[in-house]
């Protein structure tokens, strides 16, 4: 019998190769202007001034310091010709040779030495990445530089103060807050963003918005619309707001950063836009708007080019309660920490001589209670972009 022979089929596997394809080439940095390369060299300049200071009085044996502008209430003016907060003169010494302040002293000579590099590098770093950039434990101690970032942001504010130079010269940014929309088109580092195109998550305002990163391009809008929170920023967006009205829309989550606050001045000053703000009907919302129209007491010194005097006060308002009908679900009950900030703001000597604000906090405070932007929705949902703002721009109604 024949033998059955086997039959041995070999799978043959085929390897499809792909084309490797070659990556776009970068785009290659933008080279920064005339003006920016000046102003770098300046902000240098005045940081090794500083450190030559220090040196020099370190050569003749005698306690090495740097004088820091009080940033305190006790510090600042109400410019009522400018309607802005203006730093004083009063300055801190920080030496080094006293134990109270010589932490603070090693910090600011780290920091100014952090920005100088960064700066010199050509470079930006964020407040971040700058604590970690100078945070270190002590060679033979156990001692760390900064216990955490709160620390490094205080004396970076200091620095800025102390050299009279900024946040931005010195190519830091803070984490991005506040979203923007509406009938204007911007350049941002070079390339061109419709506004009017940003669908439902809106532009992200960057932290520096300084001409030399942003500037702006052809602009239909007739006013700026800034409200408080980014829930009531995606009502007005989704309705299409600045679109029926004809204007820009922001928002700062809340306390406004100061690239928000940078751009509604920028917004305001360069392109005359007049500024409309929707906040709540609390101790709070007052002080963002004060924030916004006069400046901050811990940021006074950066008042001139962030605050916007003219800015108006659109709602919402402690009347609005009645005059609108609404409900009692939208009563939240002051507390004890409201009303201690209410009669401070109160007592600001630019709210102080200003009977319609006067007459706001106390009908806050006869009420009892607070309310937010929100409250409107219990009217409808699009209440308050269909009435309540259209009503308040038509009649003029608001607040300075």
């Amino acid at each position: 019998m024949a033998k059955k022979k086997t039959r041995t089929t070999t799978a043959r596997s085929t390897t499809t190769t792909k084309k490797k394809v070659a990556p776009p080439p970068a785009r290659p940095a933008r080279p920064p202007s005339e003006a920016g390369l000046k102003r770098d060299r300046e902000t240098i300049d005045k940081i090794e001034r500083m450190a030559a200071q220090v040196v020099k009085t370190s050569l003749a044996k005698r306690d090495p310091y740097v004088d820091i502008p009080t940033r305190a209430v006790s510090n600042v003016t109400f410019n009522k010709t400018k309607r802005i907060l203006e730093m004083g003169t009063n300055t801190q010494r920080r030496n080094l040779f006293n134990l109270n302040q010589a932490k603070k002293f090693m910090q600011t000579m780290l920091l100014a030495n952090g920005c100088r590099e960064v700066i010199g590098e050509g470079k930006t770093l964020s407040l971040r990445g700058m604590y970690y950039k100078t945070k270190h434990t002590i060679a033979g101690t156990k001692e760390s530089t900064f216990d955490d970032q709160s620390e490094s942001d205080s004396i970076l504010e200091d620095l800025e103060v102390a050299i009279d130079s900024l946040r931005e010269n010195l190519h830091l940014y803070a984490k991005e807050a506040g979203k923007m929309a509406g009938n204007l088109t911007i350049i941002d580092s070079g390339d061109e963003i419709n506004l009017r195109r940003m669908g439902s998550g809106g532009y992200a305002i960057p932290s520096i918005v300084e001409a030399n990163v942003l500037q702006f391009g052809t602009c239909e809008a007739d006013f700026v619309l800034h409200v408080e929170k980014g829930t009531v920023w995606s009502r007005f967006n989704e309705d299409r707001f600045w679109e029926r009205h004809n204007c820009i829309l922001t928002e700062g989550g809340g306390q406004p950063p100061r690239g928000v606050r940078r751009l509604l001045h920028r917004l305001n000053h360069e392109l005359k836009l007049p500024v409309y703000c929707l906040l709540d009907c609390d101790p709070w919302g007052h002080y963002i708007y004060s924030v916004i129209k006069q400046g901050s007491i811990n940021l006074a010194f950066e008042s001139g080019r962030m605050a916007v005097p003219n800015a108006r006060f659109i709602g919402i308002r402690a009347e609005d309660y009645a005059a609108y009908d609404l409900s009692d679900d939208v009563k939240i009950d002051l507390n004890e920490r409201d009303l201690a900030r209410a009669k401070q703001i109160a007592n600001y000597p630019w709210f102080r001589d200003k009977k319609p604000w006067q007459r706001e906090i106390k009908r806050m405070l006869t009420n009892g209670f607070k309310m937010e932007v929100e409250s409107l929705i219990t009217k409808g949902i699009s209440y308050v972009t269909e009435t309540y703002v259209p009503d308040r721009l038509a009649s003029g109604d608001f607040l300075d």
